[in-house]
């Protein structure tokens, strides 16, 4: 066996968007990245196909986000649980209040062009088959095209799936439940597509949901009762999907010339842990569950954003080892949320008995009608109501100083502080930034982006603020008051 010492610091298993995504941070912090991807070729097939706001500002505030607006479809609401009533994202508070559907193969080749252009070294054909952890960092042993070889890392990502090699090698627990029902997905060209670009029913026959795709295609996703199949789950045909669509909507829209066809279940799993010594997960590999809502990549690329700053500071030694368990104390919950919205979305999506149908017109109709409730589902879905309990100093030691303000651990709006700055521009550069609105804060470190000045614009929740540091990740990591 041949073994290679490329310089990496941090091995990442898994060039999805988690994987691609995490490398291009890691690369903005200083670190030295290895991808190691298995698949030879990028998936043509997109099971991702949403991008929400939340995501949207992550991407922003590395300023990357124009490729991704100029080709994705902006629809100005999302849904929960497949409900007629769909949630209004135009009321949220945020520069991208829409969803956008843009097709995974496209997100990935998105953030696959910047992780190369930051400098990572990404590997198609390459496997990771084992790791051993030792004192200095761990081995990482993979197959490429060449053969075995062996590559000596600080640290390893696991980015590749819920299947995740680099979860089982360091048996970490995948503990949950196996799939108690099925759904479908069918990417097909429509004769006469629906006026809507998001179009959802639900009847005692089944749920179906139509999205616009850009390049003039359509996906239907979707489920049925099990009753109505007699070799459950079985493979999905066009014929089924066509029938089905038919039988639940009353038309098949003209649907021809398939592009994929899929089937998927509910199992709902969580990695027992999301770091393990130099060993940490992200994305799927850390959480497993039924795609409700379009949020299964936002929060594998809000994991990767959360981990990436902490992790490369970390290895430039401008943190502790110990800002690391941040990393699960502050995802772990997210993610047992989002498995929790899941659940009850799927129910919702499978409620077809009469009572099941009650309680969708029940919430339907509260989501029409009260605002706050639509507001605050919307809010999770779009990853913008993610709040995090644990306040920094500004050399990234945890600590009290403005940890209990009402704003420290939520995402910092974008907020304007001259004629000519956003906040999100200044966070370009993945460091911190110390928005020093009074002129007087403590000196930062060197590694502290500093902006004086008083802010340029009505933000009634900021009134009183005299300075506060802005984490990489765009939460708020104190706040002090004014004097």
């Amino acid at each position: 066996m041949r073994t290679h010492h490329p310089h990496s610091h941090v091995v990442i298993a898994g060039a999805g968007p988690v994987g691609l995504w995490l490398a291009a941070e890691l690369r903005l912090g200083g670190a030295r990245v290895t991808v190691l991807e298995a698949r030879p070729e990028p998936s043509p097939h997109s099971k991702a196909l949403t991008v929400h706001p939340r995501t949207l500002e992550v991407l922003a505030f590395r300023g990357a986000v124009e490729p991704f607006l100029a080709e994705g479809l902006r629809i100005p609401d999302g849904h929960y649980g497949a409900l007629d009533q769909r949630l209004d994202f135009s009321v949220l508070d945020t520069p991208y209040p829409f969803t956008l559907a843009l097709p995974q193969v496209r997100t990935e080749a998105l953030l696959e062009e910047r992780a190369r252009a930051a400098g990572a070294d990404i590997r198609r054909g390459h496997r990771l088959t084992g790791l051993a952890e030792h004192a200095s960092g761990v081995r990482v042993d993979a197959v490429g095209p060449d053969g075995a070889y062996a590559v000596e890392a600080a640290y390893v990502v696991g980015c590749d799936g819920t299947r995740s090699t680099v979860r089982a090698a360091a048996d970490i627990a995948f503990p949950g439940t196996d799939a108690t029902t099925w759904g479908w997905l069918g990417d097909v060209v429509l004769d006469r597509p629906p006026a809507r670009p998001a179009l959802s029913a639900s009847t005692p026959q089944g749920g179906v949901m139509c999205v616009r795709m850009p390049g003039g295609v359509h996906r239907f996703v979707g489920n049925v009762p099990e009753g109505q199949r007699a070799d459950w789950p079985g493979e999905f045909t066009f014929d089924e999907l066509r029938a089905t669509v038919l039988r639940v909507v009353g038309d098949d829209f003209g649907m021809r010339d398939p592009r994929w066809l899929s089937r998927f279940g509910n199992a709902t799993r969580q990695a027992a842990t999301y770091r393990k010594g130099r060993v940490l997960l992200a994305g799927d590999a850390a959480h497993m569950h039924f795609p409700a809502g379009g949020v299964g990549l936002n929060v594998g690329v809000q994991d990767a954003t959360n981990l990436g700053w902490k992790l490369a500071a970390v290895l430039r030694g401008a943190a502790p080892d110990a800002l690391l368990d941040t990393y699960h104390s502050e995802r772990h919950p997210v993610g047992a949320e989002l498995l929790t919205s899941t659940r009850a979305q799927t129910a919702l999506m499978t409620a077809y008995s009469g009572e099941g149908r009650a309680l969708r017109e029940v919430l339907g109709t509260a989501v029409a009608t009260v605002p706050a409730f639509s507001r605050r589902l919307a809010d999770g879905l779009s990853g913008l109501g993610v709040a995090y309990t644990t306040a920094y100093t500004d050399t990234y030691e945890t600590g009290d100083g403005g940890g209990g303000h009402p704003l420290t651990g939520r995402r910092a709006p974008n907020l304007r502080l001259g004629p000519d700055v956003r906040l999100f521009d200044l966070l370009h550069a993945g460091r911190p930034v110390l928005l020093d609105f009074a002129g007087h804060a403590d000196g930062p470190s060197a590694d502290v982006i500093v902006h004086q000045g008083p802010p340029d614009g009505d933000r009634r929740d900021w009134d009183g603020v005299g300075s506060a540091l802005i984490r990489p990740d765009g939460h708020v990591g104190w706040v002090r008051e004014a004097a």
